[in-house]
């Protein structure tokens, strides 16, 4: 049984609440860092947001924002473990602006469009 077959109802929602989340936690993280943070500290301040990601999600996608030129990164051997720093680079402030407005106009929409139902 597929999740996407419809058979099973939560597996169903699941899927495409994840599907809902995967653009949030890009813009989210964007915006996050532009204070540096390290990725644990990050995944506790979406949390606390009520941005849930889980680890094994949140670190590569850094990677990969990273690796699109989105965050810039430093180390900081300060401490006796080093951590990664990420932060927002230029490029990624400029996307996350784009993607907030975005976010608005489609958040617009659809309370519009919750609120008017059905055409007839």
């Amino acid at each position: 049984m597929s999740p996407a077959s419809g058979d099973d109802p939560a597996a169903l929602e699941a899927a495409h609440l994840q599907e809902l989340r995967r653009g949030t936690v890009v813009l989210a993280s964007l915006l996050t860092l532009r204070t540096p943070g390290y990725g644990y500290a990050l995944l506790e301040h979406l949390a606390a947001a009520g941005v849930d990601v889980d680890a094994n999600t949140l670190y590569p996608l850094l990677r990969r924002l990273e690796a699109q030129g989105l965050l810039s990164s430093e180390w900081n051997t300060d401490e006796s473990r080093p951590r990664k720093f990420y932060r927002t680079s230029p490029h990624g402030e400029e996307l996350a602006a784009s993607l907030l407005d975005e976010s608005r106009r489609m958040t617009d929409a659809l309370v519009r469009l919750a609120h008017e139902g059905a055409p007839s």
